[in-house]
């Protein structure tokens, strides 16, 4: 199953209008997933990437109107929560390992629900994206698994041994940093930044040790 077993018993408003939440995650360890929810101006609500959690927590949110996945390896608790809510999920198109079919499938560029903008940024996987959202006065990003984020100093890549192109991950950062306007940035496994965002992208590739010559874009 793609679910890790440990459950959320609530989430946290980190910015207005965005939720997260976390668990220890058995298939990684024990190291550290997390998960985001979007409410839109009209109290819709968009899951991204969820994990496990008491589902009246996600309730008191508001109407649960969709679920987004970053990749297909972050399908997670989308297949069960889809049943729940009776929502559908949307998925990359290409995404590899999906247990069940999504509803719709995504390319770059596509506008999701919650006011989610789709970015390409392969590396890990050529599927993987990151989603842009202008949460006035905030700019979000959700990185998928490009980055990770202890909670103390910068972001660090993920090791390269479980990407399929590394190199191609530094150029992804480098071309979010280029493209989209960063204040915030939700990482699917660690601690989100919520301000100055971008210095902290681009202090992750100025000390990153595994690849520190990595060619821009």
């Amino acid at each position: 199953m793609s679910e890790p077993k440990a459950q959320a018993k609530k989430t946290e408003e980190i910015l207005p209008g965005v939720h997260h939440w976390t668990v220890s995650d058995d298939r990684v360890g024990g190291g550290r997933s997390d998960a985001y929810a979007v409410v839109d101006d009209d109290g819709t609500v968009t899951l991204i990437d969820p994990l496990p959690i008491d589902e009246k927590a996600l309730r008191k949110l508001g109407d649960i109107d969709a679920i987004v996945l970053t990749a297909g390896n972050h399908q997670r608790s989308a297949w069960r929560l889809r049943k729940a809510f009776g929502v559908p999920v949307w998925a990359p198109e290409g995404a590899q390992g999906l247990e069940e079919k999504p509803d719709f499938e995504y390319v770059n560029g596509t506008t999701l629900p919650g006011g989610l903008n789709t970015f390409q940024t392969p590396g890990p996987t050529e599927a993987m994206y990151t989603l842009w959202l202008q949460k006035s006065p905030h700019a979000v990003v959700f990185i998928s698994d490009l980055l990770s984020h202890e909670g103390r100093g910068a972001p660090t890549f993920v090791p390269g041994e479980y990407q399929d192109e590394p190199l191609r991950t530094r150029t992804s950062v480098q071309r979010i940093l280029d493209h989209l306007p960063i204040q915030t940035v939700c990482f699917a496994h660690g601690a989100p930044i919520l301000k100055d965002g971008a210095s902290a992208l681009r202090q992750a590739l100025e000390q990153d040790d595994e690849f520190p010559h990595a060619p821009a874009p």
